[in-house]
């Protein structure tokens, strides 16, 4: 039987990491108590369905609390309608684009202020790394029974074909930056690049993963 305080204390540190890793892509407005809170909630809950045989207990817990925190994101949906409105504009003007537009060329595309370009440049990117991440979750916990095992192999080939069809230059700056785990500055130093041209590289890169992964008619 478990002692839930004793657990819960010897989990929050990697509870609180987790949140506020996540907050780094996040707007101010996004408290990170509350995503604790969520984590909490969900590591609690999480307990009494543990089975040893099939993950490490802490890495069976830590999945679930960040699959609880992706849902709070999910419900809360901190973007207000004009914004989401503008992310969506920019990410059909982006992927249609043969090269990499700048945020001038996007802004004379849509109609847009440039402030507002990259305002919502930087919430679609925002939004991408969540949907990246939430998706490599997804596929570590479908893993109970075949039909689970089944999905979980299927997204990740299609996953890994998506990145086959990225240029040479986007696999490198996704590698750069979610394998190496190097700053949009750091990559734009390797790159020789300013850090808007990393962005915009792993912006376009990322909509192409979402249009094969997730077979959306649109980017958006």
């Amino acid at each position: 039987m478990w002692n839930k305080e004793s657990v819960i204390r010897s989990l929050l540190p990697f509870i609180k990491r987790i949140a506020e890793d996540l907050a780094q892509t996040l707007p101010p407005n996004v408290e990170v108590d509350d995503l604790i809170q969520e984590g909490i909630v969900a590591a609690l809950s999480s307990l009494e369905r543990y089975d040893p045989s099939k993950a490490s207990f802490t890495t069976f817990i830590m999945k679930r609390v960040k699959g609880a925190m992706y849902d709070y994101l999910r419900k809360i949906d901190w973007m207000p309608r004009n914004l989401r409105k503008n992310v969506k504009m920019i990410e059909r003007v982006i992927y249609e684009s043969e090269e990499f537009p700048s945020d001038e060329e996007i802004a004379r595309k849509t109609g847009l202020e440039l402030k507002e370009v990259v305002r919502a440049r930087n919430e679609m990117m925002r939004k991408q790394l969540l949907m990246i991440d939430a998706m490599e979750d997804e596929i570590v916990l479908k893993t109970e029974g075949p039909d689970e095992n089944a999905y979980r192999e299927l997204l990740v080939e299609e996953m890994k074909k998506a990145i086959e069809k990225l240029s040479d230059k986007e696999k490198l700056v996704l590698s750069l930056r979610f394998e190496k785990g190097l700053s949009l500055k750091e990559i734009a130093r390797v790159l020789g690049v300013s850090e808007s041209r990393v962005s915009q590289i792993i912006s376009k890169s990322l909509l192409k993963i979402k249009k094969e992964v997730m077979g959306d008619d649109q980017a958006g």
